[in-house]
């Protein structure tokens, strides 16, 4: 990298679209020549694969200025401070701030760390986050951290406390989206559902789906990322009762299948819970789509309990499966509690991914002679509603919604006829 900025992302889709905002920022700065890293701090091995990455970036780029940040930045600043191929560590609350960014970063700096309390934030969130996916696809963070305290999770020490961007401000951005031409716009959040607690009035998720579909009648595609089945409302079931144009396709944050360890990872629902919600977004939306994060392996989860979990991916009709083996982060209550065995955790996690492409082939399956509306990413892809990748016949420009036939599955994707 001989000029310019490289920016490494680890973990999740929020912070792949933070990173898009950090270099929009440094490059509006004039800084030059650096290389950020932007960290995870989900699991141990996400900040194992981090620190690699930081000594192989300096061994590619000697003379470039290195910038750690993210979450397991966040967590454990000094960590990353001591390592001596980096230059600056910097906290997700400094990271997000046009500020921040200067073409002399971290030269004759007195302190190597800038990271802030960020449990301390409280203010209303300040600020959208976009990320593009080309033409396609618009993502806008309308919330960010988090007020529960699962016991598997750092994050809430990465993110900080739940605060919400105000409805006005997301109706306006979300306007200026679709007139740049943006034809599907994604709400994101660390925890998305609990949108509108902070607020004046506490509006609700579902309040503001029903709002922008409202206010922003040009929008011809609105999707919702990830929802906790314990904290959604009465207004998402009706806005996919009533609204078209807000896609059928949910993600479930829902860890597991039994009783038992999900109260031990102090989740805030049980197993009827999850059913008993998957049915009632079918009764709204009959066609819709539902996928799931699950953690295979979790402390004193025996067979007899992770059996509870693949029999609920049929049970509540599961379609994407997003399978992590359970792994001990530092500084969490699970990390101390009986741990099972990493080959079993890593075992049972192959099964329920295996689980989860059976029930994918089912759905894709089930599709094929059906006229979809899909929209295309790049030239011969596109995703339909339930958001299934389709190969495409014809060449189409990105972000156009066309109708297509399905005529076969080929594998985890559609084939148009």
């Amino acid at each position: 990298m001989p000029n310019g900025i490289e920016v490494i992302t680890f973990g999740c889709r929020l912070n792949a679209y933070e990173s898009e905002v950090m270099k929009r920022h440094a490059e509006a700065a004039g800084l030059d020549h650096a290389v950020i890293v932007n960290t995870c701090a989900v699991t141990a091995e996400a900040v194992r694969q981090a620190r690699q990455a930081i000594r192989k970036a300096r061994r590619e780029n000697p003379g470039a200025k290195l910038i750690v940040t993210g979450c397991a930045a966040q967590v454990e600043p000094e960590r990353f401070a001591e390592m001596a191929e980096v230059d600056q560590v910097v906290g997700n609350l400094e990271k997000m701030a046009a500020e921040t960014w200067s073409p002399d970063f971290g030269v004759g700096e007195t302190e190597k760390v800038k990271v802030a309390d960020i449990m301390a934030v409280r203010e209303t969130a300040g600020h959208l986050v976009e990320g593009f996916e080309g033409r396609a696809r618009a993502f806008v963070q309308v919330q960010n951290g988090c007020d529960h305290r699962c016991t598997f999770c750092i994050i809430p020490y990465g993110r900080g406390p739940s605060r919400s961007v105000p409805m006005g401000a997301i109706v306006e951005e979300v306007r200026r989206l679709v007139e740049a031409g943006h034809r599907e716009v994604v709400l994101t959040g660390v925890d998305l559902t609990s949108y509108g607690e902070d607020l004046p009035g506490k509006p609700s998720l579902g309040q503001l789906t029903r709002r922008l579909l409202k206010a922003v009648p040009e929008l011809p595609r609105l999707r919702i990322s990830s929802i906790d089945a314990a904290e959604a409302d009465d207004d998402i079931l009706a806005a996919l009762a009533e609204e078209e144009r807000l896609m059928p396709h949910l993600h479930l944050s829902l860890q597991a299948g039994n009783d038992l360890i999900l109260k031990r990872m102090k989740r805030r629902h049980l197993r009827e819970d999850a059913i008993r919600f998957a049915a009632k977004l079918r009764a709204a939306r009959p066609d819709i789509a539902l996928g799931a994060d699950f953690i295979a392996g979790f402390p004193t989860e025996t067979e007899a309990a992770f059996q509870d979990t693949l029999n609920l991916v049929d049970e509540a009709g599961l379609t994407y499966l997003h399978v992590f083996p359970f792994s001990p982060r530092p500084g969490t209550p699970a990390a101390k509690m009986p741990q099972v065995g990493r080959t079993v955790a890593k075992e049972r996690a192959e099964r329920l991914r295996a689980k989860g492409n059976d029930a994918l082939a089912r759905f894709l399956d089930s599709r094929i002679g059906k006229a979809e509306r899909a929209i295309v990413e790049s030239p011969g892809l596109g995703r339909t509603e339930h958001f299934a990748a389709v190969r495409l016949k014809s060449e189409f420009g990105p972000g156009e919604i066309v109708p297509v036939t399905i005529g076969a599955r080929e594998g985890a994707e559609l084939i148009a006829a």
